[in-house]
């Protein structure tokens, strides 16, 4: 019997998925949570052979709590779900030994099979990450339209544009009567969530992403 424990922000997607899971003779759902915080309460408590993790919390960004888990129980197994292919944060997960990576648009076999692959001490990585090398992952990743709000909010979806026609922090400010820290705060949270380096790397994804001309 495998037993796993999902923590996922979106209450469809963990219904759906639990409801998928449970009906598998060899898996048991544990339960779930929505936040890292409430990950961190509960996991003390139960021992899930493995934990199916979302990229993205609210309350907690990936690296840390990836940390706060391995203090708590270091050999926890983890696989990843995400909606982004293509992705830096797949070299900052390996960093930390992780064990799978999935896309959230992968069919269920898939992840069927990615759960019997890591439960068995293996590692798995989805197939339609575009992988250049071994261990080497592209730099900008591509999404489908109507996933790219569960990346990015509608306020960082308009900064990052005014950002990519060369607006300054300052000039962005003015514009959406924000101030510059907020502006600059903004901008930091899109490099992260997008896992690029700088603003050229923005430019890169609102391009192939066709957030710009």
């Amino acid at each position: 019997m495998i037993t796993v424990y999902i923590v996922e922000d979106h209450e469809m997607y963990v219904e759906g998925l639990s409801l998928l899971l449970s009906k598998q003779e060899e898996i048991t759902v544990l339960g779930s949570s929505m936040t890292a915080h409430d990950l961190l309460q509960v996991l003390p408590g139960i021992q899930p052979d493995l934990l199916l993790l979302d990229v993205h919390l609210p309350d907690m960004d990936e690296e840390t709590l990836l940390q706060e888990i391995r203090a708590i129980r270091r050999d926890q197994r983890i696989i990843y779900l995400t909606l982004m292919r293509g992705t830096r944060y797949v070299h900052k997960l390996i960093r930390h030994q992780i064990e799978g990576y999935l896309l959230k648009n992968a069919a269920f076999e898939e992840l069927l099979k990615a759960i019997k692959t890591v439960h068995e001490g293996g590692r798995y990585f989805s197939k339609e990450i575009d992988i250049i090398g071994e261990g080497d992952f592209r730099s900008t990743l591509i999404v489908d339209d109507q996933k790219l709000p569960d990346i990015l909010s509608k306020r960082e979806i308009e900064i990052l544009r005014l950002i990519c026609n060369e607006f300054s922090n300052a000039e962005i400010a003015e514009k959406l009567f924000l101030s510059v820290s907020t502006i600059e705060t903004h901008r930091k949270n899109i490099i992260s969530k997008l896992g690029v380096n700088n603003t050229v790397g923005l430019v890169k994804f609102a391009l192939k992403n066709k957030l710009i001309d």
